[in-house]
């Protein structure tokens, strides 16, 4: 017989098993209640194990446990919701033996009887089920002495649910709970204790000999779980977290899962909160065709665009695999969204004139760009001709168009640019200014932020594959700082800029403070449970080609100012010639064709007059205000 079999019929036993036992309770109920009735009378009746309307009574019980389902739940697991079916089917039943037995008004069924019966039967049916899951949860605890001491850090609602997961696990002991509500202390969450404040961790974590302990407050922002991490590494102990909701809704994460606390806990900052009525009204029906739109930023506003309203969108993309895996996506999480794609480089009048003619986009988002800044540096023609000259390919052909919308995509390596990429990107958003006062019907807009995490080619994936290897990581400068945001974040702020932006602007975003590098290595040393310097050691390499020890967001001379969201920054138009830089087209794609790089370095250096080498420009770096991630000795200060 298969194992499946076994189980099969096993299961159907253990059902049948617990049905019996069930209406032996309705028996035995109503014996005890008629026996308790007559118990005071002298002349009672004598009472028949078996008659007519016992019977007739556990059939119409019977009944009523199957329509109300009461076999779907397991005794294993029976909790409240199951009691509260156990005692909605007893008083389903009662109803069914008024109806049935009220043709003879129901003689021979004292009243005092059908009162009490739904809950005296609710009584011995829901007793032996929670004996039965104290006994199994008993068991389980007693029957696995090696099961890990755990120390929970909150006491919300995500601690309650994960107690009673680690006690249903059996591979856990949860031996204490730990929160700052003070009108908590002493209390008990499904009788463990909680003993303190979450600075009191290291000293409640050695009395009560834990073993791990679990961050179960998924509602922190990243300031609060950077100060609940310095805590947990200074105990020494490894330490996990509980999923957040979003986590669990995208399916990136599992209810109940236990994961290691991720850089990007420690680096994002409270959720953007957009205009969710703004966005989706301006996209609403809209054909919108992104560049790039296979690459990490690309592909993520593809996604955040249909599912917000867009019924058409149109991948432009030189990669053939990117390609079919965004489109598969697409096409797989948004059936009735209409998918396509074109396979090309964006630099191609051709294929951007195809792109535009055969679908008629009203917005493009033009993501598409070579982002490396030390390959860049000795990749000048491809820096110039793939960000540059790209962009004014896209942005001019928008306008013949007549698309209503362009959306460049920037960095902050664009302001005071010391190498190719941000060079290359700030005679770029020259371009789209330039092009936006000549445009009557094409409304361009730009996006400036800076590092995005998980991106490919940036240091957060970089760092993970050292230490997965066993190290060194390699750091440029101990110095060296720079702003992080998260792709999704990213994207919500194109989004809302695009949405609600006036002609010709410059955004970003609040980034809030740059991080130091090296304090990021060393965070993400401590996450992976390791010691920086003995387990892993961290290499000083040296500035990179290209590299500045600080970026910045704006030029001095920007005047950034507020809009009507909080997070998003407006910068003013700088002075410059839009004649000059559109002329200088015509001058680059010459020395594209031809290879000449000192004309190319000639041409931005005229266009950009801030354009200084990184040696120059080191000088005058602006000093930052940084960000120092928690370590073990800031962690024992708490």
């Amino acid at each position: 017989m298969a194992s499946w079999q076994k189980r099969f019929f096993a299961d159907s036993g253990l059902r049948y098993a617990v049905m019996l036992h069930d209406l032996a309770m309705v028996w035995l109920c109503w014996q005890l209640l008629f026996a308790a009735r007559y118990a005071m009378l002298e002349n009672a009746p004598a009472l028949p194990l078996f008659s007519l309307d016992v019977l007739a009574v556990v059939a119409l019980q019977s009944v009523a446990f199957w329509k109300v389902g009461l076999y779907r739940g397991l005794w294993r697991f029976a909790s409240v919701a199951d009691l509260i079916n156990i005692f909605k089917a007893s008083f389903v039943g009662l109803l069914a033996i008024v109806v049935v037995f009220s043709y003879r008004r129901l003689e021979g069924i004292p009243i005092s009887v059908l009162v009490v019966y739904p809950f005296a039967l609710s009584a011995l049916l829901g007793t032996p089920r929670l004996l039965y899951r104290a006994w199994k949860d008993y068991q389980n605890v007693q029957s696995d002495a090696r099961a890990r001491r755990v120390l929970v850090l909150g006491a919300g609602q995500a601690a309650e649910s994960l107690i009673k997961d680690l006690r249903r696990s059996g591979d856990y002991e949860p031996v204490g709970v730990l929160d700052d509500s003070t009108h908590l202390r002493g209390a008990n969450l499904h009788g463990i204790p909680i003993l303190g404040a979450l600075d009191d961790v290291a000293s409640v974590a050695k009395e009560t000999d834990a073993k791990l302990l679990v961050i179960a407050i998924p509602t922190l922002d990243a300031a609060g779980m950077q100060r609940v991490v310095g805590l947990c590494e200074s105990t020494g102990l490894p330490f996990r977290t509980v999923p957040k909701l979003a986590d669990i809704l995208e399916g990136s994460s599992l209810p109940g899962q236990l994961k290691e606390v991720a850089i990007e806990d420690l680096l994002g900052r409270k959720p953007i909160l957009p205009d969710w009525e703004l966005i989706r009204g301006w996209l609403r029906g809209r054909t919108v065709l992104v560049t790039g739109g296979g690459g990490s930023i690309g592909s993520e506003l593809c996604r955040q665009v249909a599912r917000h309203g867009a019924t058409r969108i149109v991948v432009l993309e030189i990669s053939e695999l990117l390609m079919i895996n965004i489109q598969a996506e697409l096409r797989r999480s948004f059936p009735d969204l209409h998918v396509h794609g074109v396979l090309g480089d964006c630099g191609d009048p051709a294929v951007v004139r195809h792109a535009l003619s055969s679908f008629k986009p009203d917005t493009v988002f033009h993501a598409a760009a070579y982002k490396q800044v030390p390959l860049l540096e000795e990749q000048l023609r491809e820096a110039v001709r793939n960000n540059t000259l790209a962009t004014e390919c896209v942005a001019t052909a928008c306008v013949e168009s007549g698309v209503e919308n362009f959306v460049f995509i920037s960095t902050d390596k664009a302001v005071d640019p010391a190498n190719a990429l941000g060079a290359s990107k700030r005679y770029a958003e020259m371009i789209c200014q330039s092009l936006n006062k000549r445009s009557p019907t094409t409304r361009f807009v730009t996006v400036r932020f800076g590092n995005v995490l998980g991106s490919v080619g940036s240091v957060v994936p970089m760092f993970r594959e050292q230490i997965r290897t066993g190290g060194p990581i390699t750091v440029t400068h101990p110095d060296v700082s720079r702003y992080f945001m998260t792709i999704p974040e990213a994207c919500l702020l194109i989004l809302q800029a695009a949405a609600s932006s006036s002609r010709g602007a410059i955004y970003m975003l609040d980034m809030g403070e740059p991080v130091f590098i090296r304090h990021l290595a060393e965070q993400m040393i401590r996450l992976a449970g390791k010691v920086p310097g003995v387990d892993i050691s961290i290499v000083y390499t040296g500035l990179r080609a290209g590299e500045k020890l600080h970026e910045s967001l704006f030029y001095d001379d920007e005047n950034c100012q507020p809009t009507a969201h909080p997070k998003v920054l407006e910068a003013g138009v700088r002075e410059f010639s839009p004649e000059l830089v559109l002329s200088n087209v015509a001058v680059l794609r010459r020395a594209i064709a031809s290879y000449d790089i000192e004309v190319m370095r000639a041409i931005l250096s005229t266009t950009i007059p801030e354009f200084q080498p990184v040696v120059e420009h080191a000088a005058r770096s602006a000093t930052a205000k940084i960000v120092q991630f928690p370590t073990k000795e800031a962690g024992r200060n708490h």
